[in-house]
């Protein structure tokens, strides 16, 4: 089965600086060399399901400068149709300013810039795209509202609607998002500024679904992922690696996850394929760069059941 994928979401240029150690409030640190490389959670995504062998659609905004030419150029080449990609004159693109500690710890900065101009109005303009799409898959580094009739529209296509609530809303999110939503993909510190408060794993996605989710996948870094229905709660283990940069790994699992359910895994084995696509891209840095593609998962998949 063709994975049909829509992205709906940001394009940004990551500047990336491996640095000794985060710094501090007045700190300065003395880092390594600069590494520039495309990045925005909505492109990353959609690279992440591209390579994984999706037919991906990304509808984002870019300004006209270089870094929105060469996300557009960069995007083509992954084989992403960019047809509806907007391009904001007088406005620049977005960038990510990045630093990164020796064991993949970071530090983020975004400047949204002409991802702040991806309108309703665009969301409709590009809603048939959605007919043939098997899941639409969105983020929060784009306006709320745009976010909201991205999903509506998904709903009304019969796409399954995916959302990793990143960066989360310290207000949490508005009911006309919440009720559009069939799969949402935050980590713990995302699903703690959803539901407001502090609690276990288990209770942070208890709580999301009582907000009206159908599913929950609870990302837990070195520790795996929680899958969270009305029945059920599994655990679904992690792949152990060495983390070089850890910048895009909630982002390789996102789209590692659209690629599995558009293709029709079961959700566990969904969840594990998207562990496995999120373990391997913090073994690289960058965040675009780090994503597999689908013969090298499917390698790491291979080994690892054959290691036990």
């Amino acid at each position: 089965m063709t994975a049909r994928v829509v992205v709906v979401g940001s394009s940004n240029t990551d500047m990336v600086v491996p640095v000794p150690h985060i710094p501090g409030v007045g700190e300065t640190v003395l880092g390594g060399d600069l590494i520039i490389a495309p990045g925005g959670k909505g492109a990353n995504q959609a690279v992440a399901a591209a390579r994984l062998g999706a037919e991906v659609v990304f509808i984002g905004a870019v300004g006209s400068d270089d870094f929105g030419q060469k996300a557009i150029k960069g995007l083509n080449a992954d084989g992403i149709d960019t047809s509806y990609v907007k391009i904001v004159d007088g406005t620049p693109s977005g960038v990510a300013l990045i630093m990164v500690d020796p064991s993949g710890n970071n530090s983020i900065a975004v400047s949204p810039g002409a991802n702040s101009r991806l309108f309703p109005e665009d969301i409709e303009l590009s809603s048939k795209v959605l007919q043939n799409a098997r899941i639409l898959l969105t983020q929060l580094e784009v306006p709320l509202d745009t976010v909201a009739t991205a999903l509506e529209f998904g709903k009304k296509m019969d796409c399954v609607t995916m959302l990793n609530p990143a960066p989360a809303p310290a207000t949490g999110l508005p009911s006309d998002i919440i009720s559009h939503v069939d799969v949402i993909t935050p980590n713990e510190v995302e699903a703690r500024a959803l539901v407001g408060r502090d609690m276990p794993s288990e209770d942070l996605a208890k709580a999301l679904l009582d907000l009206g989710v159908k599913i929950v996948i609870l990302t837990l870094g070195e520790r795996g992922a929680l899958v969270a229905q009305q029945d059920k709660l599994v655990a679904v283990e992690p792949f152990a690696v060495s983390p070089v940069d850890t910048t895009a790994a909630g982002d390789a699992f996102s789209g590692a996850l659209a690629v599995a359910i558009a293709e029709g895994l079961e959700l566990i084995d969904a969840v594990r394929f998207a562990n496995a696509a999120a373990a391997l891209s913090v073994t690289k840095m960058g965040a675009q760069p780090s994503m597999p593609t689908r013969a090298e998962l499917e390698t790491f998949l291979s080994r690892h059941q054959i290691s036990g």
